[in-house]
């Protein structure tokens, strides 16, 4: 039994009800041993896009081997299929609706999905109502205990994935993006990664770096606290992606900024 494995639990469950709870007890009645991390259960309720951003972000802050369980699953129940997806690092067990939209689209990690169909690693008495406790938790749970991934099922290539927006260079010096997902802070995260603008500027001398937001310039910055008026600013945060942010408030909140609105950058 590997005593040292890690599972992660990622859901739209909230902390009201007891599913997260119950989810727990069952991997710990299979596993007492693993240690179980909860990334988030605040997603949106049914948000594929927000749960397949968070896992982004969140997954390679584990150890490798890491099992991630992501259970944001508004067609439980219908002939959506349970699915294991393995890179070369990590696991990721859920539905197949596009949670994992941005695993598969991992540039450096070879990704193999199974279909989970071995049903005697699921709960005996199954509901369709509760995927996370009857099918998720045990086969995240009795593949930390070292159960070899090609037992659950066999393998798919037909596997969901979502189109998570990406950004667009219109213009030789100018690229388009928009804001895919918004802290409990109100600080907005675009699809534009520090990535691209290194690419922008890499032919370039001078290094001037135009936000634009809501029609109007929104000044770059390097940390929250050198913005020294309530107004809206941006910056690259700590997952590489530019940001709209206001200092010590929401730029969400008090500037109207939902997922999806549009912003330009102009490498100057």
């Amino acid at each position: 039994m590997q005593h040292n494995s890690v599972i992660t639990l990622t859901t739209d469950f909230g902390h009201k009800d007891p599913f997260v709870g119950i989810m727990k007890g069952v991997i710990l009645n299979i596993n007492p041993f693993v240690n179980i991390v909860d990334i988030t259960h605040e997603i949106s309720p049914q948000n594929i896009l927000e749960a397949a951003i968070t896992m982004e972000m969140s997954f390679e802050s584990f150890p490798y081997k890491t099992i991630n369980v992501v259970v944001v699953d508004p067609g439980v129940g219908s002939d959506r299929r349970p699915i294991l997806a393995i890179t070369d690092h990590y696991y990721f067990i859920g539905p197949d609706n596009g949670v994992f939209s941005q695993i598969y689209r991992l540039r450096n990690e070879t990704i193999s999905v199974v279909h989970i169909t071995a049903e005697h690693y699921f709960m005996p008495d199954r509901s369709s109502t509760f995927h996370g406790r009857d099918i998720f938790a045990p086969v995240a749970a009795w593949l930390s205990r070292g159960i070899e991934s090609s037992k659950f099922g066999d393998p798919i290539n037909d596997y969901v994935s979502i189109q998570v927006p990406v950004p667009v260079i219109t213009e030789e010096n100018t690229v388009e993006g928009e804001v895919i997902y918004i802290d409990r802070f109100g600080n907005a995260a675009t699809n534009i990664k520090a990535q691209t603008i290194d690419d922008l500027f890499k032919d370039k001398t001078t290094r001037r770096l135009k936000v634009l937001a809501k029609g109007k310039e929104v000044p770059f910055k390097n940390h929250y606290a050198e913005a020294e008026d309530a107004g809206i600013y941006s910056l690259i945060n700590s997952f590489a992606f530019l940001e709209l942010f206001v200092n010590r408030g929401s730029a969400s909140s008090s500037f109207g900024i939902t997922v999806g609105e549009k912003v330009k950058l102009e490498a100057g």
